[in-house]
């Protein structure tokens, strides 16, 4: 079964319902079907909750998060083992750390895909499998 790995770029497309809404919503619904997996790392659900609370407030943020994710999704956490592997990426890899840790669970299984709008991410292909959302 794949487990496809969601970095903060794609949710929030999803929840903004900008290019590439559509694959997110169906990625969202194969997993509520127990078709496939999802998971989000606890470092980009963070930023996923910081983006919406500057751009809506503290109401909406809570409200959207309600909301966004089925509970069937997990959010990962950001473990110590998971924080230094990511450390490690960053550094070596020169990208932002928040991405690292979604490219460290796309790194865990060959059945993992990463999901993402942010196209910095082609640098670090060869690492994991990863899908990229359509151009807005």
């Amino acid at each position: 079964m794949t487990t496809y790995v969601l970095d903060s770029s794609a949710l929030i497309r999803y929840i903004d319902d900008e290019a590439g809404a559509d694959r997110v919503e169906a990625i969202l619904k194969a997993c509520v079907a127990g078709k496939a997996k999802v998971w989000i790392s606890a470092v980009q659900w963070g930023e996923v909750a910081g983006n919406l609370r500057s751009r809506f407030g503290a109401s909406r943020e809570q409200g959207v998060l309600s909301v966004v994710l089925p509970s069937e999704a997990e959010i990962v956490s950001a473990s110590g083992d998971r924080a230094v592997r990511a450390g490690d990426v960053k550094v070596d890899r020169k990208i932002p750390y928040a991405d690292a840790f979604a490219l460290d669970l796309a790194m865990d299984s060959a059945d993992h895909v990463l999901v993402t709008a942010d196209y910095e991410f082609k640098s670090v292909a060869d690492l994991a499998s990863i899908e990229f959302l359509p151009v807005k």
